[in-house]
């Protein structure tokens, strides 16, 4: 289940509305999940908007945080 719940926010990071982008930054990001380190980072790389691309690295930055903090 939370497989397809990443897919279909990771799919939502590629709508034209700035909103959606960043809301699915925001469902990803508390979600958790490593899996969407990778579209997070391409957000990161690629979007055209500033906000979007700072949202992208904060929550890149706090999944990738929170999975190794035990390492």
């Amino acid at each position: 289940m939370t497989a397809r719940l990443i897919d279909y926010h990771i799919e939502r990071l590629k709508n034209k509305n700035t909103n959606t982008r960043l809301d699915a930054i925001n469902e990803l990001k508390l979600i958790g999940d490593p899996r969407a380190l990778e579209a997070l980072e391409q957000v990161f790389r690629t979007d055209p908007e500033l906000d979007v691309r700072k949202a992208a690295q904060e929550a890149g930055r706090e999944i990738y945080r929170n999975t190794h903090k035990n390492s």
